[in-house]
């Protein structure tokens, strides 16, 4: 099975070998060549899936001294994510077969403080963080990235699909050319000088034939389900659980946009989500209303119908440029989820004003900026802030 030229040799990285289809001598189940040239130190964040395992398979098959890494995030009690004893287990197991070295980094302490308390303290303000995203930035790409110098790696690969490519400027990461698997909205708070030092292997290849080269290689990942929740969130108990097992949770109401009546309550104002809809209680009447705005401090959730539930401006902060912000009122594509559909819109300085009104994004998700002519190009991110409902009157 082929693949793109990897970005190794791009960033002057040797890349000696093809595919794990070619005719060369196997040892392990993996394509060897006898090619002369100077390995590279990879540091592979195994994260116990298949895409981290044929990562670190590729990295092997070309050559490169490759170790291992599995991060210990979460110590509490959960049975979904990308940090369990079995993942560890499993990330284990592969690299006994790559024969590579494989070592846990606790980082726990790293994760409570960047990922778990903000993500409680988000929702104690009328927030709705992704700390997927957050783990990303502070932990699997900044913090690694550091221990990865640190131990004299000269990369840090991951599973991910997206692809990293040269540019004029520096390192760029566009979209992974698997669409339904795409990463690259994850990855979007990334700079250049980042994504400089990060190989993304798998980033070229479809999901079918990622597992694929997993099972020829008889690795125990090769049929794994893709990792779907939230870490440290047990199934069982959900958000719900896990929230009021960290702050107090507190009843409030729901007050009409139109009419200013009350007209219900929520048991808990810190789990109600921006733009949703299920779950407030509301459609005994037959109209279809939406959560606009979440006052934890007033104890007040403001619902309104679908008009007041679109907008045509977004602010936007703590931005991550990957080359440096565009000027105002540059053509961007904005995507306000992982697998969101692009929408068109002008860059404000202080957010983005779409072409056509939009869901309203709530305060603390992510928001993707894609170039508008290049679409796979990511140009960066921001979270966001506050939505401007449309005027009445």
């Amino acid at each position: 099975m082929g693949r793109t030229p990897s970005r190794l040799r791009s960033f002057g990285f040797p890349r000696p070998v093809r595919s794990l289809g070619c005719c060369c001598a196997r040892r392990g189940g993996i394509a060897q060549r006898r090619v002369r040239f100077v390995a590279v130190r990879v540091l592979v964040a195994m994260s116990g899936g298949v895409d981290s395992s044929v990562a670190a398979a590729f990295l092997v098959e070309d050559g490169h001294e490759v170790t291992g890494a599995t991060l210990k995030l979460w110590g509490g009690a959960s049975d979904s994510g990308c940090c369990s004893v079995s993942d560890v287990e499993d990330a284990r197991s592969v690299a006994r077969q790559l024969g590579v070295p494989h070592h846990v980094f606790n980082m726990t302490s790293l994760f409570e403080q960047s990922v778990v308390s903000p993500y409680v303290a988000g929702h104690q303000r009328g927030q709705t963080p992704n700390p997927c995203i957050e783990c990303n930035r502070h932990v699997k790409f900044a913090a690694l990235l550091r221990r990865a110098r640190r131990l004299g790696f000269d990369a840090l690969a991951t599973g991910h699909h997206a692809r990293v490519v040269p540019g004029a400027r520096g390192a760029r990461l566009l979209r992974g050319a698997d669409p339904s698997k795409d990463q690259s909205y994850v990855l979007s708070m990334l700079s250049s000088s980042e994504l400089a030092q990060v190989l993304l292997p798998v980033g070229t290849m479809q999901k079918t034939e990622v597992r694929a080269v997993a099972r020829r290689l008889g690795l125990r990942t090769a049929d794994k389900a893709d990792s779907q929740d939230v870490c440290f969130i047990h199934s069982a108990t959900g958000r719900a659980g896990f929230l009021a097992g960290r702050a107090a949770l507190h009843p409030g109401t729901l007050v009409d946009a139109d009419s200013g009546a009350e007209v219900g309550t929520v048991p808990a104002v810190e789990l109600v989500t921006v733009g949703q809809r299920r779950g407030l209680g509301l459609g005994l009447d037959g109209r279809r209303r939406f959560a606009l705005a979440v006052d934890v401090d007033a104890r007040r959730v403001t619902v309104g119908s679908e008009s007041w539930a679109r907008s045509r401006s977004l602010r936007l902060g703590d931005w991550s440029w990957v080359d440096g912000a565009p000027e105002v009122g540059a053509r961007l594509l904005s995507q306000t989820s992982a697998h969101g559909r692009p929408v068109p819109a002008g860059f404000t300085g202080d957010g983005v004003r779409f072409d056509e009104p939009q869901r309203l994004v709530a305060p603390g998700q992510t928001v993707a900026l894609y170039d508008p002519v290049d679409t796979d190009v990511v140009l960066g991110s921001g979270v966001a802030a506050a939505a401007v409902a449309p005027a009445r009157g």
